[in-house]
């Protein structure tokens, strides 16, 4: 009886330190990093298909073909797991050969844009269609998994959930994060027209052209004519 009691209010004092929560956190991160692998795999069986479609109209463009299927053998390399979010040194490997690869199929799409039968090629515009739609599913998928992180952090880090976290090994996870911090802390350059010049303080001075077949205007002092 008293094991039982002791049990009952080590549960209770569990569901009010953030057991719970803990759970229902790790279990959205979990469901959200399946959706970005999903998508990230999604990307990659697109582009071999979409490589041949290139080759067969720009086969001498070597060096962007090379690197498009260079960095997916990259991406096939790092075995990506439900568990990669657990380890960060993998996890940031695993973003880097992606960011590769988002890279080289953007130089990809620069290099399409220089042959217009390849551009109306129907099975390019298929996949090159399958693609922008992957890519925005992989946007959506990934900020959601940075939601479900942000949120698992803050359960981790803060009192007192942070000593359940402790007592079950409960540990801070990995997010995404921006590539190149120093481009968004530069300001934009904004282009907001051509920009009006002021008047310098003394006026010039403007010819005025003499129309062809008019006469020369009469000056007004001339004498009266007889």
């Amino acid at each position: 009886m008293f094991k039982w009691l002791t049990t009952l209010i080590l549960l209770l004092s569990l569901s009010g330190c953030g057991y719970n929560t803990l759970q229902t956190t790790d279990e959205e991160i979990k469901a959200s990093w399946s959706e970005v692998l999903n998508q990230y795999q999604r990307r990659a069986d697109l582009i071999p298909n979409l490589v041949n479609v290139v080759k067969g109209y720009a086969a001498h463009e070597k060096d962007v073909l090379t690197q498009v299927t260079a960095a997916r053998a990259s991406v096939g390399s790092i075995q990506a797991t439900p568990e990669l979010v657990n380890d960060e040194e993998a996890f940031k490997k695993f973003i880097a050969v992606q960011g590769q690869m988002t890279s080289a199929l953007s130089k990809l799409m620069v290099v399409a844009e220089n042959y217009p039968q390849l551009k109306a090629d129907a099975t390019f515009r298929d996949l090159q269609a399958q693609l922008e739609g992957t890519e925005n599913r992989i946007t959506v998928a990934r900020n959601r998994y940075i939601g479900a992180v942000k949120d698992y952090n803050i359960t981790v880090r803060s009192f007192p959930t942070n000593l359940t976290a402790m007592m079950f090994g409960h540990k801070t996870k990995p997010s995404f994060t921006v590539e190149n911090e120093k481009a968004i802390a530069t300001p934009p350059t904004v282009d907001f027209g051509t920009p009006q010049v002021a008047a310098p303080a003394t006026a010039p001075v403007v010819a005025v052209p003499v129309l062809q077949g008019l006469p020369a205007p009469q000056s007004s002092t001339a004498a009266p004519s007889n």
